[in-house]
């Protein structure tokens, strides 16, 4: 029934306007309590949503008339506040629900997440078992926590995930500082990545940065952290994270910049290998030792500030010099291991398991080697204009001893010694005159030395000067131009070209008659191991480095056997090129190279213009060679095989001989008085089958301008300014003068 007033006036119930006032339905329509059939309360869903949606104008009609509590306007904020606060969240949670759902969906099934295999280690050794350098993509030992010094783990921790051990794989807390951080900076500056989220990123997913990658990483850290121990996520983090210069895991690192496994490393180079993790290039120790050195106090701070070391040890460690290595290891051997790591799937195929690899380099010899290629391009690089260099040597066997392709590996890794093909110029002669030899000719077989024309082509000699007659050990000595192109014309450029590939020069030779001054590219390895045979007596030999490949289990896959092509050379015409190549390094080009007390021998050559120079020699123990010029093929400032190459050579051979015994090449030969060779000389031989001389004429040498030593060598005159030698006494009386 409608009530009534107390004056009898009846009051019939009423729907309140759509502006809410007094109702309690939806826009304000609705009974009042008082209409309520029992004037009962209202149901709980109208209460509350009326305590979110209003009936603000009714309520305080009703707290004017004393029926309600009074709110105030900041209760009022925080209930809505609290309210969309809720929508907002429950919209967020749903719409990243969804983002997540999407991207797992994009992942491999969950049943196939398993963590990857380690990957294999290839262990590449000196001759006496030596290590040389890890290969591989670890390229390292797997260390557990236990075999690591506690700082190291701690300094990692330390500047790249303080909260580690307290979050489970996304870190909200270091999110929020990361981005307040970069806000301040205006820039990233910090990254809110956890070790695990970087470990999920190495393990699982491409570099790239995008939106999907980072949702695919938080996903995966998570399930990282539900399947793994933090010890062995931190474990598998070390293990595996790069740190630059090829290094994978700190143990490769520790090796790579201080030369020791990352069991002894000390406080000091531990905060530099951790101060790696945010630019390895950047803070490299050898590329950069003061960024690296401020990065590592950095660490060092961290670590204090966190507990892990106090403050006397870490001034210690700050007090301390960082000095990382530029040995072998971490220089020039890393030439040697590129070139072991481009043969392995020739000898072995695909493995599966940790290999050691047993080469036949000599450390010794590699660092005199790599200290003799940079200390003449330091010392006389600007000067020449000259900017790279290459070195090889090996045993008369053609086991290479040491190997260094280039200046600085960090710098340029293309290995010049391998890798590089230039014109040899007169380091090629060799092969004229043994073509000679062996066609009929002897070191006292006269030419003469003048201008000459050759189906349209017309050598000069560099000097424009020419000699006359001269023995062909004389131009060979001198590297006279006109005499090789001469007898290249005499034996055919093919006869040439086919003893040049007979003893060891694979690449491809234009049989043409500029082949005579070594107009076809070759690499200096090659070109090495083609004097090898002079050295050892006339076997063939193949340049090679690797001996042995085991795993590390010691089961042999790889043992090399076999001495190559057998004899190339006869004996008795290796006795006489010995003969005069032996006279470049007494008294023509390669003076400079010459060694006090030690036969030796070997060819000086610079290609046209001065673009390539080069130096071939050997002893009976050891042939190397030597290539200077630069990358881009521009000329230098007259470097020829005279200078640059010889100094080197003679740097690297005179310290590398020493406390061997002196030994002779072979042959013996001994060179005769050409007066008295009637026609074309024939050799005769002694009862042991040396080669021998008809006579000894003293009168038979160069001036004594040609013969002092100093500074500057006489250069080669088929190739660049020189001096001709003087013809004086027998020599004068017999061609004039």
């Amino acid at each position: 029934m409608a009530r009534k007033k107390p004056s009898g006036e009846r009051v019939e119930p009423r729907a309140d306007s759509a502006k809410g006032k007094g109702g309690d339905g939806f826009l304000g329509f609705g009974l009042r309590e008082a209409d309520r059939p029992g004037g009962g309360p209202r149901p709980k869903a109208a209460r509350l949503r009326r305590r979110f949606f209003g009936g603000g104008a009714r309520r305080k009609k009703r707290q004017a008339r004393g029926d309600g509590p009074k709110r105030g306007l900041f209760s009022r904020i925080l209930r809505r506040t609290a309210y969309w606060s809720l929508v907002v969240g429950i919209i967020g949670f749903t719409g990243l629900t969804a983002v997540v759902g999407y991207y797992w969906a994009k992942l491999p099934p969950t049943s196939e997440w398993t963590l990857p295999a380690r990957p294999v280690n290839v262990r590449i050794v000196a001759s006496d078992g030596t290590l040389i350098t890890n290969r591989g993509d670890t390229a390292g030992a797997t260390l557990s926590l236990d075999e690591m010094p506690p700082y190291l783990p701690e300094a990692v921790i330390a500047i790249e995930d303080r909260r580690f051990y307290y979050h489970f794989g996304i870190d909200p807390i270091g999110l929020v500082r990361a981005a307040i951080a970069n806000f301040r900076a205006g820039g990233v500056v910090q990254g809110g990545s956890t070790l695990t989220q970087q470990l999920a990123k190495n393990l699982f997913l491409t570099p790239d940065r995008s939106f999907e990658r980072k949702i695919q990483e938080a996903i995966l850290a998570v399930w990282l952290e539900a399947s793994l121990t933090k010890k062995q996520i931190l474990e598998l983090y070390l293990n595996r994270v790069y740190l630059g210069a090829g290094a994978y895991g700190v143990d490769a690192a520790a090796r790579r910049y201080f030369g020791k496994s990352a069991r002894n490393v000390t406080l000091a180079e531990a905060a530099t290998i951790a101060g790696l993790l945010k630019a390895p290039t950047h803070y490299s120790p050898i590329l950069d030792p003061e960024a690296a050195e401020s990065r590592a106090q950095v660490v060092l701070a961290a670590m204090r500030e966190q507990g892990y070391i106090s403050d006397r040890e870490a001034s210690l460690a700050m007090s301390l010099p960082i000095k990382p290595v530029r040995d072998v290891a971490g220089g020039s051997g890393r030439y040697v291991a590129d070139w072991v790591m481009d043969q392995l799937p020739s000898f072995v195929g695909a493995f599966d398991e940790d290999i050691v690899v047993d080469t036949t380099i000599d450390l010794k010899l590699q660092g005199l080697a790599q200290q003799a290629l940079a200390s003449t391009l330091n010392d006389e690089g600007g000067k020449y204009g000259v900017s790279e260099g290459a070195f090889v040597a090996m045993d008369p066997t053609g086991a290479v001893k040491a190997l260094v392709g280039g200046r600085d590996y960090n710098l340029s890794p293309f290995n010049r010694a391998i890798n590089g093909y230039r014109q040899p110029g007169s380091a090629f002669k060799p092969f004229v005159y043994l073509t000679a030899l062996e066609h009929g000719l002897m070191p006292e077989t006269v030419r003469i030395d003048q201008p000459v024309t050759i189906k349209g082509w017309s050598p000069e000699n560099f000097s424009r000067k020419y000699l006359g007659p001269v023995t062909l050990q004389t131009a060979l000595a001198l590297s006279l131009n006109t005499v090789s192109a001469q007898l290249t014309e005499e034996v055919g450029p093919a006869a040439v070209a086919a003893t040049a590939h007979r003893l060891g020069i694979n690449s491809p030779l234009t049989a043409t008659p500029s082949i005579a001054l070594g107009t076809s590219e070759v690499n200096l390895l090659e070109l090495t191991g083609a004097f090898a045979p002079f050295a050892n007596g006339g076997t063939g030999v193949i340049p090679h480095v690797v001996k042995r490949i085991t795993t590390a289990g010691g089961k042999v896959l790889y043992e090399r056997n076999g001495d190559g092509p057998g004899v190339v050379v006869d004996p008795v015409y290796v006795g006489m090129m010995n003969s005069m190549l032996r006279q470049t390094l007494d008294t023509g080009t390669g003076k400079s190279a010459a060694i006090a007390g030690w036969p030796a021998a070997g060819k000086t050559g610079t290609s046209q213009d001065f673009r390539d120079a080069w130096f071939v020699g050997y002893t009976a123990d050891l042939v190397a060679g030597v290539w200077f010029g630069n990358d881009n093929g521009t000329p230098t400032r007259k470097a020829s095989g005279s200078n640059l190459p010889a100094m080197a050579w003679h740097r690297f051979m005179a310290p590398a001989l020493d406390g061997l015994a002196v030994a002779d090449l072979p042959g013996n030969y001994r060179f005769r008085d050409p007066g008295n060779v009637p026609g074309p000389a024939v050799a005769s031989a002694d009862p042991i089958g040396n080669v021998v001389s008809l006579s000894d004429d003293p009168d038979w040498q160069f001036s004594d301008q040609q013969t002092a030593a100093g500074p500057v060598p006489p250069a080669e005159v088929g190739e660049t300014p020189g001096t001709p030698p003087k013809r004086k006494g027998f020599f004068r009386r017999l061609f004039g003068g």
